[in-house]
């Protein structure tokens, strides 16, 4: 959606207010400043002064007053800002479709699965007592399983935020061979991690130790890492001034609050990223495209309530690209289960449809690939998972 004339409006608008609130400021200043001066000389002047005298300053003051006219100072900007603030609504109203509906399709959705998404969500994000809500209100009682491992994702990464790494320590010693099986040296980082901090709070023996029993098994794979702690003993006690002093930043223990938390959801087989956040995120994104649709396609209601495939492609963010899309060089159809790709002896890629034409239906007989001279059998053509 085109925001930039919706901008340009809204910075009109606050410019007028910005202008209209200082004016109005600077004339009530003025009037203020009018009033102290006439009440500091009706002070000084209270036993000397007759009555008259006292009229006298009063109506200066009234005079002054007259000569500020805030009415008419205030009429012009306040009419600017009257005539921005009209035109915005108009802008907003004309930009937003506040009935979206009509680029809604009937879909049967499995009630159980969204429930289940929902409480997922509020547990991912650490809302343990509305998820706990939900699930009494819904009655998806089955969806509580995942309120566990959650909450202990959130305990580790509240003890980290006070510098407390035992329970990080502990849950990947526990996970150790799976994380190395993902290739993920969380563990080394968060040994890493605590090593800094008892070298800094208790010391070079205290750190020499840890290094011992918990970095050494670490040495081989990762020599580079482990040789540049081993050099941080010789600066015990002012590491800050050390060449490896960007080992004390508070950036670490940010990043490794991230990683941690994104291994978790993956041994979890869980996304880091909640998928009912990302798929709300990617239908707003498409959701100007669908009401465009609807209203080029008006009448036609059956029609969308029934097509498998939008007729025009849906622009997303690359965040919401998740795996290539693949389409047939041949057929230009986009693949499916029922039409998956193949790969070739030749390294080219088709799908199975335009392989059953190319070879007339004979998986012995060969055929010339489309984009090499290459001849292969459809026989020998490979399924690709996607």
């Amino acid at each position: 959606m085109e925001l930039n004339s919706i901008k340009d409006a809204f910075d009109r608008v606050t410019k007028k207010q910005k202008l209209s609130s200082s004016k109005s400021q600077e004339v009530i200043e003025q009037i203020r400043q009018e009033i102290e001066q006439a009440f500091l000389r009706l002070q000084s002047e209270q036993d000397s002064a007759s009555p008259s005298a006292h009229k006298l300053i009063l109506n200066e003051l009234k005079t002054k007053l007259k000569e500020i006219a805030p009415l008419s100072h205030l009429e012009g900007t306040q009419k600017e800002l009257n005539v921005a603030l009209s035109k915005y609504p108009k802008l907003l109203e004309k930009s937003f479709n506040p009935d979206i509906s009509k680029a809604y399709r009937n879909i049967d959705f499995d009630i159980h699965t969204v429930n289940q998404i929902i409480a997922s969500h509020f547990y991912r994000e650490g809302q343990f007592d509305i998820g706990d809500c939900f699930i009494n209100e819904s009655q998806e009682l089955e969806a509580a399983a995942s309120k566990s491992p959650f909450l202990e994702m959130f305990q580790i990464l509240e003890a980290m935020k006070c510098r407390n790494l035992e329970p990080a320590l502990g849950w990947a010693a526990s996970n150790h061979d799976q994380l190395n099986q993902n290739g993920s040296d969380i563990e080394l980082k968060l040994h890493r991690l605590q090593f800094v901090e008892i070298l800094q709070n208790r010391g070079r023996d205290e750190a020499l130790k840890y290094a011992r029993a918990f970095l050494a098994p670490f040495a081989t794979k990762h020599m580079a890492v482990f040789q540049k702690l081993m050099a941080c003993l010789l600066w015990a006690g002012r590491l800050d001034s050390s060449p490896y002093a960007e080992l004390l930043s508070s950036i670490h223990w940010d990043k490794l609050s991230v990683e941690l938390a994104q291994q978790f959801c993956n041994l979890m087989g869980q996304s880091y990223e909640s998928p009912l956040s990302v798929t709300i995120a990617a239908g707003v994104q498409g959701l100007p495209t669908l009401l465009k649709l609807m209203n080029v396609m008006t009448g036609k209601k059956q029609e969308w309530q029934t097509m498998k495939q939008l007729p025009v492609p849906v622009d997303l963010d690359r965040e919401f690209q998740f795996h290539s899309v693949f389409v047939c060089p041949v057929s230009r159809d986009q693949v499916s289960e029922e039409n998956p790709p193949m790969l070739l002896t030749c390294g080219h890629v088709l799908c199975k449809q335009s392989i059953t034409k190319l070879s007339k239906n004979n998986s012995t007989r060969r055929f010339k690939c489309p984009y090499c001279p290459a001849e292969v059998e459809a026989g020998q053509c490979a399924q690709l998972h996607f």
